[in-house]
């Protein structure tokens, strides 16, 4: 990471640029997948991921690498797509009026991870590159991504450590850029029909590139960097603690009903699930966040006082959690 961040004007990328950034995402998903493959193999489980390699028909395609059924993760999906489109969605071109009309080509790595503990936190983290062409025209071009961490029986420390990681992965940009990811993150995965959090946050970012930030091309594909490798840094040390915790089966049925609220987030307000859908995405990789189980209940209130009373009363409310 850089110890202090270039400032310059518009850079446009290049064909090597392009391919800089494949390489590490291809190279990022085969190492969460060899990690997580490590916390399955440490806790007694035999599941491995499973790659599925597919093609759009537009052009471009990924890789698919899924583990089901496994003693310490139930279900998790590592993904990496580089897609052409040739005729971008409503939900590309609302926000970004001035690329409709172009063709574009988008690449990243996305995850989500169900453990099967409930003591271990769901995880999700992406990051990506979007780039809008026409001829004779400069590209359009931003980096997006994040991280964010989906507890149902939270661990202060837990919480503490995930933001520690997060300020540290921000702070070489900036000081400013913690708070505000972190604010953005609060604010993007938020159930406005539940009015409460998906979970305790960490970093959510879109559109970084040269205008919106004043960075040239190496220093916004840094960040990339820094968020796509220190989503590791934040999620093994949880694994490590929790993935041998006893739980009762009533702590079983309270996972899978707070499942349910992250198939909600998802199938209504998830940017990516939406673009995957209106741009005639592969739906088994759209949709490959959706955990393998998950309940609803009528009206559930947890008495207070609980485990479960406190997840919605104190930790799923933004929080500083630096200072607490």
């Amino acid at each position: 990471m850089p110890a202090t961040v270039t400032l310059t004007t518009e850079t446009t990328p290049t064909e090597q640029d392009i391919a800089r950034v494949r390489a590490f995402l291809v190279d990022l998903q085969a190492r969460i997948c060899q990690a997580l493959e490590g916390q399955e193999a440490d806790g007694g489980g035999t599941a491995t991921f499973v790659p599925d390699d597919w093609e759009r028909p537009e052009g471009g395609g990924g890789r698919s690498c899924i583990l089901a059924d496994g003693k310490v993760i139930e279900k998790a999906g590592i993904m990496f797509s580089h897609i052409h489109v040739h005729d971008l969605p409503a939900s590309a071109t609302a926000r970004h009026p001035d690329i409709a009309g172009r063709r574009a080509q988008a690449m990243g790595v996305s995850l989500v991870v169900h453990p099967t503990n409930p003591h271990v936190p769901t995880s999700h983290a992406n990051v990506r590159l979007f780039i809008a062409e026409a001829a004779n025209r400069e590209p359009i071009w931003w980096f997006g991504g994040g991280f964010d961490l989906t507890p149902f029986y939270p661990v202060l420390a837990d919480c503490k450590h995930w933001h520690q990681v997060c300020h540290d992965i921000c702070a070489p940009f900036g000081d400013s850029i913690y708070p505000d990811f972190k604010q953005w993150c609060d604010e993007y995965f938020h159930l406005r029909h539940r009015n409460e959090q998906r979970g305790i946050g960490g970093l959510f970012y879109d559109d970084v590139n040269t205008e919106s930030r004043g960075w040239d091309f190496d220093t916004c594909f840094e960040l990339m960097q820094a968020v796509g490798n220190g989503y590791l840094e934040g999620i093994l040390p949880i694994f490590e603690q929790r993935k041998n915790t006893p739980y009762t089966d009533e702590q079983r049925e309270f996972q899978l009903y707070r499942r349910g609220r992250y198939v909600e987030y998802n199938l209504v307000y998830d940017r990516g699930t939406l673009f995957g859908l209106q741009s005639n995405g592969r739906i088994e990789s759209i949709l490959v966040s959706m955990p393998p189980l998950a309940s609803w209940h009528y009206r559930f209130e947890p008495a207070a006082g609980t485990a479960e009373f406190e997840l919605t009363d104190y930790y799923l409310k933004p929080q500083d959690w630096l200072t607490l």
